[in-house]
């Protein structure tokens, strides 16, 4: 694997750890590292961190500018509708329902989610077959 982690700069931890905690958790990674000002979660040697960083420039995420725009996870197979379901509750919201779940094209099989300080993540579930 090329990746080695993901550092998200979020204005409030506490909104964040809510929101990917729950979701990294679900799709099966586990706490990784704790401090005053961040957390992560970890699942194989890859890593994804959220932290409120003292070196903030601002107060809101803009994934429509340069830089980064979403990440994709890859979901089980017969798991995108329970993820999506239960996502609310946990800060995120659905993005394009009227295209759910095909909303990346009539092949591929996703859900577009947005948390409360607008990150976006794209859950792309796996084949029966696991391809």
């Amino acid at each position: 694997m090329l990746l080695h982690h993901v550092e998200l700069w979020v204005p409030d931890l506490t909104r964040a750890e809510r929101s990917w905690g729950w979701l990294l958790t679900a799709l099966g990674a586990e706490p990784f590292q704790s401090w005053p000002g961040g957390r992560s979660w970890r699942h194989g040697d890859v890593y994804v961190v959220v932290e409120k960083s003292p070196d903030l420039a601002g107060t809101e995420h803009e994934r429509r500018l340069p830089g980064l725009n979403h990440l994709a996870f890859h979901v089980a197979a017969g798991r995108l509708g329970e993820l999506v379901e239960a996502a609310p509750a946990h800060g995120w919201r659905l993005l394009f329902p009227d295209r759910h779940p095909f909303a990346g094209g009539p092949e591929h099989r996703a859900a577009y989610l947005e948390d409360a300080d607008g990150y976006e993540v794209e859950l792309v579930e796996r084949s029966p077959s696991g391809a």
